[in-house]
């Protein structure tokens, strides 16, 4: 591991001491560990693909009322202490900025290859049975209904209204769970996705029976 590699696992590390259990290092870990999974199948920069799986979630915005520039402010400052070139603080940035699938709609065309394998990382830590775990501990963390037969789930919803949905934990399956596996970008993302994808489809299958007391 590079010196600078290491020096930003120390630093988030300590700035997500204490953050919501979806969205702490052991996540960042996982999607750190999955990208250099999915590097290693494609042509990139990996310092970039590490650095900036290991910062996308520096200040998550939902943590942040909203504000989506904390987290460039924030890895910004981090990479250039530590004297990183500016053509790689470009590069990762972009990354964090156009990572999430709320924006997928305002992201740009010809994605670099290195954001195709961080975000295909990062939606692959959303599914699966680590996707189940952390879907419920948002749920909860936000007092959100487990599930309503009554409530159904709205498809299509705009960034506003993405941003300001309290709707079940089960309708975020529908609203974006689900959808994940069919907007990876590269061979390696829809390949892991595809077993996870079919994980969830056995959990909400296996719910459902237990709900209606089947």
């Amino acid at each position: 591991m590079n010196k600078l590699i290491e020096n930003t696992v120390e630093f988030v590390k300590e700035k997500l001491k204490g953050a919501e259990a979806g969205h702490d290092w052991y996540h960042i870990e996982r999607v750190w560990k999955l990208s250099k999974k999915i590097a290693e199948t494609e042509d990139c920069d990996l310092e970039v693909v590490e650095l900036a799986a290991l910062l996308h979630d520096i200040a998550d915005p939902k943590f942040h009322n909203g504000d989506e520039t904390v987290a460039l402010k924030v890895s910004r400052e981090f990479l250039e202490n530590q004297q990183t070139s500016e053509n790689v603080i470009e590069k990762v940035l972009f990354i964090i900025k156009n990572i999430s699938f709320k924006n997928r709609a305002e992201a740009p065309e010809n994605l670099p290859v290195e954001l195709k394998i961080v975000q295909d990382a990062d939606r692959i830590d959303a599914i699966g049975a680590i996707g189940v775990a952390r879907t419920f501990n948002f749920g909860g963390f936000k007092n959100n209904l487990m599930y309503d037969p009554e409530i159904k789930p709205k498809l299509n919803m705009s960034k506003d209204e993405y941003k300001k949905s309290n709707g079940t934990t089960i309708n975020h399956f529908y609203e974006k769970l689900l959808l994940l596996k069919d907007l990876m970008n590269t061979r390696k993302g829809k390949e892991i996705a595809a077993e996870r994808h079919r994980f969830m489809l056995q959990f909400l299958d296996q719910f459902y029976k237990e709900w209606n007391v089947s």
